[in-house]
């Protein structure tokens, strides 16, 4: 089976060749998908998207051309789409991370705001190096995304990828206590993430 035969045969709904299709392409736009987002399980995600769009949308196929182009253009579209979804959810994070701060002034047990520090920090120590360098140029000592991209010499858009992989790993680690998720680590006279652990 070739492109154009898979393209006829997946207009028909024949699942085999949607695998057929799968299995040419996944890997290959996986890679291509993750020369810009520099994070594979996202790129793995992104990718499984847009073969899901292609099934939902196979009436939509070309059969006397190939699907390629087709494919990799949904994969680059939900690519896109991915970004906007993580601006909107970044600015969700500041957000409460704000609001928690507010709260947290507040906290009467000295004790318990002491151990949620200590659980916070131990979070960030865990996470990659580079990840952790940008959520602490970031949210500690302040600077923008494009600061951190200039800084560093990387990318704003590695900057957004590495800073939605800390909020992925402190949510996950922090999910039974969700009104400290995004806790005040820039309260220094509680916690330095220089420290040692």
């Amino acid at each position: 089976m070739d492109d154009i035969a898979a393209a006829k045969a997946l207009k028909r709904n024949d699942k085999k060749a949607f695998k057929f299709l799968f299995d040419t392409y996944y890997d290959p736009i996986v890679a291509y998908i993750l020369t810009f987002t520099h994070d594979k399980m996202k790129a793995e995600d992104i990718v499984q998207q847009a073969f899901v769009n292609l099934w939902e949308d196979r009436r939509k196929l070309d059969y006397v051309k190939s699907p390629k182009p087709y494919i990799y253009k949904i994969a680059y579209f939900r690519y896109i789409d991915s970004i906007k979804h993580d601006k909107k959810r970044n600015k969700l994070l500041d957000d409460i991370w704000h609001n928690t701060l507010v709260s947290t002034i507040e906290e009467d047990d000295e004790e318990l705001l002491n151990q949620r520090i200590e659980k916070l920090r131990e979070v960030i120590n865990l996470l990659p190096p580079k990840c952790k360098e940008i959520l602490i140029l970031n949210k500690i000592k302040g600077l923008k995304y494009r600061e951190i991209a200039e800084t560093l010499g990387i990318s704003i858009k590695t900057v957004e990828n590495q800073m939605s992989k800390a909020f992925r790993k402190i949510r996950n680690a922090l999910k039974e206590d969700p009104l400290f998720l995004f806790m005040l680590f820039a309260e220094k006279r509680y916690f330095t993430l220089n420290s040692p652990v």
